[in-house]
């Protein structure tokens, strides 16, 4: 099965810069879709980014859209976050996800995605 292991958390003060990191292993399909969601404690897992990794299509969140930039190295079968200008309100734990068999065409519910990292966290204080 598809493994996900994500680092890169840590905790920052509002303004700064953290990127996340998701290697990805013992893959079978030539591509899929990958996302980066969150959930902060009390409240649903959201997506805040996801992209198709054949034909690079990426969407964003509105709440992290601007601040927030996804990319693939597929040399390195790694999905990064490059998360800038941090908020308080981005405080959650941070996963990476991934499945083959949904059509990627914007942002998803978490219970659409098979695979999943075991999380990062991601601490803002202001």
């Amino acid at each position: 099965q598809m493994q996900l292991v994500e680092s890169g958390g840590g905790s920052v003060q509002a303004g700064g810069s953290l990127r996340l990191s998701c290697v990805v292993s013992r893959y079978t399909h030539s591509s899929y879709c990958m996302a980066w969601f969150r959930q902060a404690p009390g409240q649903e897992r959201e997506d805040v980014a996801t992209i198709h990794t054949g034909s690079g299509r990426s969407y964003y969140s509105d709440s992290v859209k601007g601040r927030f930039t996804m990319s693939l190295d597929d040399a390195a079968n790694t999905l990064y976050l490059e998360m800038n200008n941090l908020r308080p309100e981005d405080t959650a734990m941070y996963y990476c996800a991934a499945d083959h068999t949904i059509s990627c065409r914007g942002l998803m519910p978490s219970a659409w995605f098979g695979s999943w990292g075991q999380g990062t966290q991601v601490t803002v204080s202001s």
